[in-house]
């Protein structure tokens, strides 16, 4: 469970930006939008199942998300960093400003994980980590396990503190960790314990999709759940039944391919597998088809690439929604619609924000533009969040809850009119005002009153 993140000079963020996920004490609207995980030192608090980020193209939504992902790819790969003059590929500095390509990068993330909520920062240059800290909250007050800071004048690492409470420093350890890598992935890789379930949120509970018309999302996952009759294999079918795509069932069978199809399917294996693979023909796909309602009731299969782009993106999304729910992990998911209709992403999004459907705390970071979306019975004012670019070129990360809209408010006429920021600024439409065509109804007007 996700409860905040920052960051600051990576890509069109410069200045610190933080989304926070804590819910308005003030507003007791969609109360199972929320999660009250009852944490110590924090037992009056709630945090929200999802986030709804908006704005124009290119304002920084989709960074926000990247920048979380730059942290995990750090953290995951960081232990297999044996080059100390590798660069750091995953840091990604503001562009605009000629002084941030020297200035680190910075993270800072707060979560929950097997009951107990730490924060975890980090601020790094392509060349060197220059901060690395974690605290834990077991009891409520915060214990700082480990803080690393680089000092110039000195050439080396500072570590603090001398004698942590809850964790025990191991200077072996500190002293191999590399300059590029990661203090706390050192410390999993040699076995330390204690501070697994931090990496292990990393790695298993924080999930990223791109829906976006740039990626197409791979249905592998949602074949495999129907072909294996998996637990999730009923609700699949109920997810598609419910969808109004006129779907009736799937049928999943495998196929040994043979010519072009076989060679293709080779190609896209690893190429040391590829010579075995060849040799023995010991290569099966699965093909899908989905049953139609047909005249009279009666089913249709029909062939996969008949289907429409809304229904194979709704399929290959079903098997992983119903996995992440059932798991409880954190998706953050860019540009969420794409290739689906509205209602049928309000019912996916009802599905995490449902107190019976989500009961393993799953949440949901999303990209859009859609501003159906923002329906008060769908989703509560504290889970809306905005970015805008300034004239610097600057991306700005913001609430929705900065404005103060009004119970009842429109929420749709007022982001449809610009009254958030987070929408393009065209004064003049795309193309500007053509000369021609003034010079046209100049020409007119004149006639019509000469």
């Amino acid at each position: 469970m996700i409860l905040q993140f920052s960051v600051s000079n990576f890509r069109a963020f410069y200045e610190r930006q933080t989304l926070s996920l804590t819910a308005s004490n003030y507003d007791k609207t969609l109360p199972e939008n929320c999660i009250a995980p009852d944490l110590p030192g924090l037992k009056r608090d709630r945090w929200v199942k999802g986030a709804a980020i908006y704005g124009a193209n290119a304002s920084g939504k989709s960074t926000l998300l990247e920048a979380l992902k730059a942290l995990k790819t750090l953290v995951e790969s960081s232990a297999k960093t044996t080059d100390p003059k590798e660069p750091i590929t995953s840091i990604e500095p503001f562009a605009l400003a000629p002084e941030a390509a020297t200035e680190p990068t910075a993270f800072a993330v707060t979560f929950v994980t097997e009951s107990v909520r730490y924060e975890y920062r980090v601020a790094a240059t392509r060349e060197r980590v220059w901060h690395e800290s974690l605290r834990a909250f077991p009891v409520g007050k915060e214990q700082t396990w480990f803080q690393r800071d680089w000092s110039p004048s000195s050439e080396s690492y500072t570590w603090t503190p001398e004698n942590p409470t809850g964790f025990n420093r191991d200077r072996s350890i500190e002293s191999r960790t590399l300059p590029n890598a990661l203090y706390l992935s050192k410390a999993v890789a040699e076995n330390r314990s204690e501070v697994e379930p931090v990496f292990r949120w990393f790695k298993d509970r924080l999930f990223f999709l791109d829906l976006s018309t740039r990626n197409q999302l791979p249905d592998g996952f949602t074949v495999r759940q129907l072909a294996e009759e998996t637990l999730h294999k009923a609700r699949i079918l109920e997810l598609l039944r419910h969808a109004d795509l006129g779907v009736m069932g799937a049928e999943v069978r495998q196929t040994k391919p043979v010519g072009p199809e076989f060679e293709r399917m080779l190609s896209r294996l690893p190429e040391h597998l590829r010579e075995d693979v060849r040799r023995s023909g010991n290569l099966m796909v699965y093909q899908t088809e989905l049953l139609h309602r047909g005249p009279g009731g009666a089913s249709q299969a029909l062939r996969w690439d008949s289907e429409s782009a809304g229904t194979r993106r709704f399929f290959a999304l079903a098997g992983p929604w119903l996995d992440i729910l059932e798991r409880g992990r954190v998706i953050c998911i860019d540009e969420l619609e794409t290739s689906m209709h509205p209602l049928m992403v309000r019912e996916l999004l009802r599905l995490f924000f449902s107190g019976k459907e989500n009961s393993n705390r799953a949440q949901i970071l999303f990209t859009t533009h859609n501003p159906l979306l923002l329906d008060p019975t769908l989703i509560r004012r504290d889970q809306v969040w905005f970015t805008d670019k300034d004239d610097e070129g600057k991306a700005h990360l913001y609430p929705l809850t900065d404005y103060q809209p009004r119970q009842g408010e429109s929420l749709v006429r007022g982001y449809v009119s610009g009254r958030y920021g987070a929408v393009p600024f065209v004064p003049d439409g795309l193309l500007g005002a053509f000369p021609e065509q003034e010079n046209i109804s100049t020409a007119k007007e004149n006639a019509t009153h000469g």
